[in-house]
């Protein structure tokens, strides 16, 4: 089996360099990258619960005891 390949990007620096040419620097290099992850926020508050949260929170709890 082997590893996925990773992408590795090296930007250099030059001293003296300005805090605007380093956000553009910045930019350009993450204009191709894609978000990785889920977008959490597509699902907040459409959850349906049969039970109360805080009963199934104690239920949760309690298993271990």
């Amino acid at each position: 089996m082997s590893k996925p390949k990773q992408d590795i990007m090296v930007t250099t620096l030059k001293q003296g360099a300005t805090k605007k040419s380093i956000k553009s620097i910045l930019e350009e290099l993450t204009k191709g990258l894609k978000p990785r992850g889920v977008k959490v926020y597509d699902y907040c508050g459409k959850i349906s619960l049969k039970k109360d949260a805080l009963a199934i929170q104690k239920e949760l709890r309690n298993e271990w005891e």
